[in-house]
């Protein structure tokens, strides 16, 4: 389950790291704290350079006292900081991220990891020293416990789409996010080290041709949670204008929590760790050597995430959207149109599931997605699902079809519709398109599956390094890297996506549920997953109801 969960929650996009530009000299900045040295970069079909910046610290090193301790702003150093190298990973199991790599068939080699990981990547446009350019804060996936800065290439977006693309680290698991419940370890300490690295952007970003008043704040899978939270947070506003939030929202799964006390006590017992008092399990944890916590990562079974502290957090995530406490800033999200389609099922279903299932097994996995849904109501819906099946391959279908619904295009709906109704703009987008690239690594019937949007807003089809996407690149992928490209890097800009030479995408509203489908031909629709959606909301509450009535009747 827990591998299974990391590896839809993992941004699978190649590292591509740029080339550096022949000859060239290298780029010298000084910042607050003190001058970095980075290095002009180029890209695939564009003679303009890039000014490439890696490791950069936003914060102390959370070590020793500042383990489970809000982040700290960094100190200064002299002389010329080295910033031409990717900073470390955060503390989490290395292996699972090489098993995610070969299973996204990925030539990743991951850095080391160090609990010193609170750096973030910039990439900028080389001429445009005087500029002040839009600016994208760019939130890793990986479930809240793996992933990094250095699985993302910055460069095409900085040379095709004329902006400041920052990408940044955070602390995972145990140390990003156990909370006790109480002053010894509030929690929440990852989606602080986010703010921290925003508020290194506002101080720091003009030095290097961005423009700290146009921020967009932008993430896929636990990103785009990590996204969605932030415009939760009083302590966010101000910090960024705009929100981009790819497969992935604040309501998804059990990502914000009031109770993280039962959790502490999970991973006390994993690390060794005494409970009787909160104060000595932090004490005792904060004592653990790298070794031991990366050990007790792998045994992780469960998923530590926001907790509601009345600080960071006021509420969980659907009460604060419920009360419209929600930033009022142009939105972009939206969901791939196979979400769980292939990398998600390969891990939890039972072998061979490709092949075809039977109902039985899909109830199971229905459970496992849905444990507070009473059986009837699980049942429900896998009878909603199956009720066309005609074939074990039809189940299998349903399959893939419901977990992709409850987990991620159902609450990106919901929480389109609540920021709608505080008067933002809303952009909701369906990605459909499919390459050759990823489908031969894949079975006929999967689609668009968790994540193949982001390499191509990314601008993928057009890095040069070393690591490169494996397999032919056509000119139609190029072309519909350039659509994605634009359309993001247009709403980084403006808010708004569209722009001349693009197929228009109307605002979403609860009336007309408009939303964009990005595919081989863009184009604007309605009501995305009305059926289902009126299903989850209307037809299960109601039959529901329905059988409650007839068992109390049947007690009398």
């Amino acid at each position: 389950m827990r591998t299974a969960l990391l590896i839809v929650f993992l941004l699978p996009v190649p590292l591509v790291a740029a080339h550096p530009a022949p000859g060239s000299s290298t780029p010298v900045l000084s910042l607050k704290n003190g001058k970095i040295r980075g290095e002009y970069v180029t890209v695939k079909g564009t003679e303009r350079r890039v000014r490439q910046y890696l490791g950069i610290p936003f914060a102390l090193p959370p070590v020793g006292p500042l383990r489970l301790a809000a982040p700290q702003s960094p100190e200064s150093w002299e002389g010329e900081r080295d910033c031409t190298h990717q900073p470390p990973m955060c503390i989490q199991d290395p292996e699972l991220v090489v098993q995610v790599s070969r299973i996204m068939s990925l030539d990743f080699t991951p850095p080391e990891l160090s609990e010193d990981c609170l750096y973030l990547n910039v990439y900028t446009p080389a001429d445009t020293p005087e500029q002040k350019l839009p600016v994208m804060v760019w939130i890793h996936g990986g479930g809240l416990t793996m992933g990094s800065a250095s699985q993302y290439d910055g460069s095409s977006l900085a040379a095709y789409e004329n902006i400041v693309t920052v990408i940044i680290q955070y602390r995972l698991g145990i140390l990003g996010f156990l909370s006790t419940g109480d002053e010894h370890a509030r929690g929440n300490w990852g989606l602080l080290d986010q703010l921290a690295a925003l508020r290194w952007v506002q101080e720091n970003i003009e030095a290097f041709g961005g423009d700290p008043h146009s921020v967009t704040v932008a993430g896929e899978s636990a990103g785009g949670i990590s996204a969605s939270i932030l415009t939760l947070s009083p302590q966010a506003k101000g910090l960024f204008h705009k929100a981009i939030f790819q497969s992935g929202v604040a309501t998804v799964g059990s990502y914000t929590s009031e109770q993280p006390l039962p959790q502490a006590q999970i991973v006390a017992n994993i690390t060794g760790c005494g409970i009787s008092r909160t104060e000595e399990l932090v004490q005792c944890i904060r004592g653990k050597s790298q070794d031991e916590l990366v050990s007790a990562t792998k045994q992780m079974k469960l998923f530590l995430g926001a907790v509601v502290d009345g600080d960071f957090l006021t509420g969980r995530a659907e009460v604060l959207l419920q009360r419209k406490e929600v930033l009022n800033i142009p939105v972009m999200m939206g969901v791939t149109n196979h979400e769980f389609g292939w990398i998600l099922p390969q891990s939890f279903a039972p072998p061979g599931w490709e092949k075809g299932m039977d109902r039985e097994s899909v109830l199971a996995i229905v459970h496992m997605f849905n444990p507070e849904g009473v059986s009837s109501a699980n049942s429900l819906i896998a009878d909603e699902y199956l009720k066309d099946a005609k074939s074990p391959e039809d189940i299998r279908d349903g399959l893939t079809e419901v977990i992709g619904d409850l987990l991620m295009a159902l609450p990106v709906l919901n929480v389109a519709g609540y920021h709608t109704d505080v008067g933002a703009p809303v952009y909701l987008y369906e990605f459909v398109y499919s390459t050759e690239i990823l489908r031969r690594h894949r079975p006929s019937f999967v689609r668009a599956d968790h994540a193949d949007d982001v390499g191509f807003m990314f601008g993928g089809c057009f890095w040069n390094g070393q690591i490169r996407i494996t397999g032919n690149i056509t000119k139609e992928d190029e072309s519909f890297c350039r659509t994605m490209m634009s359309y993001w890097g247009n709403f980084i800009k403006t808010g708004s996506p569209n722009g001349p030479g693009l197929v228009n995408w109307p605002l979403y509203d609860r009336q007309k549920q408009e939303y964009m489908e990005l595919g081989q031909n863009q184009t604007a629709r309605q009501k995305l997953k009305e059926h289902r959606l009126h299903f989850f909301t209307v037809t299960l509450p109601q039959r529901l109801q329905q059988m409650a009535a007839a068992a109390a009747g049947a007690a009398n």
